[in-house]
């Protein structure tokens, strides 16, 4: 299936504002990269979102993740494979990007406020709406993902940066 339309193109000024979100997400926040990249690839893989799920492997493999924590993603409960602080942001990932059903109960707050709290719990936070905002643009406009292509004498394992990440996503 080919890409719906060109949201971007046909509202620019949205598309602008999540940009600029992320924006802030990479370089105003204390969250790690390789944690970011597992809460969006998280969320990703729950709302089935094919182009996000390559870009965000992309990147975790572009920060040296082990392919075996990537794949760990999926089924994070049943593995060893996270510290604490991540489990407990895949936890909120998964209670944010389930709403509909948890409803961000008292108890994932509380699990999640042993880890995180003030400024870097509501960052967090604002990072999983984000990327559930650009899962339900990408699935609703059938988005696939397309690897940037790369010159032979380049690294495979190295990903081009899709927008501004601040420096936390970009080529070491």
């Amino acid at each position: 299936m080919s890409q719906r339309l060109k949201y971007n193109e046909l509202a620019p000024k949205a598309y602008a504002s999540l940009v600029a979100l992320g924006h802030y997400i990479n370089t105003a926040t204390a969250l790690e990269p390789s944690l970011l990249g597992f809460v969006y690839l998280r969320s990703s893989i729950l709302n089935g979102c094919g182009f996000c799920i390559g870009m965000h492997t992309a990147e975790l493999k572009h920060h040296h993740e082990p392919q075996s924590r990537i794949d760990a993603v999926a089924h994070w409960q049943n593995s060893d494979a996270f510290t604490l602080r991540e489990r407990a942001a895949l936890a909120w990932a998964d209670a944010i990007t389930n709403i509909q059903s948890t409803h961000a109960s008292d108890a994932d707050y509380a699990a999640v406020n042993e880890f995180f709290d003030g400024k870097d719990l509501a960052d967090l936070t604002f990072a999983i709406a984000q990327i559930n905002a650009w899962n339900r643009l990408g699935i609703a406009f059938a988005l696939e993902w397309d690897p940037p292509k790369q010159h032979a004498e380049e690294k495979t394992d190295e990903v081009a940066v899709v927008d501004d990440d601040g420096g936390k996503v970009a080529e070491d």
